[in-house]
């Protein structure tokens, strides 16, 4: 059996952050169309209705899952996330303590009063391997304690 390294990141990990609740607004706005589509779709049949109301539900569920998945952790070698539900769509990607720039949050008024940033993780040497999240809860913590971190490994010398 394949051994899923990731799931557990109590084990060998620090959790940073997950995605705060206004990652749910698309999804409660689509659940919302839905509601209509569905009562047009009685009016047409009833079994037009159950596949509206079926695959919207699906839809549903799988965004919830797929949000409820995002996790951001540190350990002794970078700062990772872990994400997906499907077993061909899990995984990990992270960055490296010794090749990593810097954390850096987006403060604007809406991040300020909903509580909710979007945090990049940079990569010293290429921008296709940073981190980006959108619409994560203590985000502006979770860049404090990574940058912090960092910069205790820097000062201690273990990134030579």
């Amino acid at each position: 059996m394949e051994e899923d390294n990731a799931t557990d990141i109590a084990a060998h990990g620090t959790l940073l952050c997950r995605k705060a609740w206004t990652a749910y607004v698309g999804i409660t706005l689509f659940a919302v169309v839905m509601i209509f589509m569905l009562r047009l779709a009685f009016v047409y049949s009833e079994l037009a209705a159950a596949a509206v109301l079926i695959v919207s539900a699906l839809i549903i569920i799988y965004r919830v899952m797929v949000i409820r998945s995002v996790q951001l952790y540190y350990d002794d070698v970078g700062v990772w996330l872990y994400s997906g539900v499907l077993p061909w769509a899990k995984g990990v990607q992270g960055v490296k303590w010794r090749d990593m720039d810097e954390a850096t949050f987006v403060q604007s008024f809406w991040s300020w009063l909903l509580r909710s940033y979007t945090i990049r993780v940079g990569h010293r040497f290429t921008k296709d391997s940073e981190i980006v999240l959108s619409h994560m809860a203590r985000g502006k913590d979770a860049v404090a304690l990574v940058n912090a971190r960092h910069q205790a490994l820097i000062r201690d010398g273990q990134l030579a």
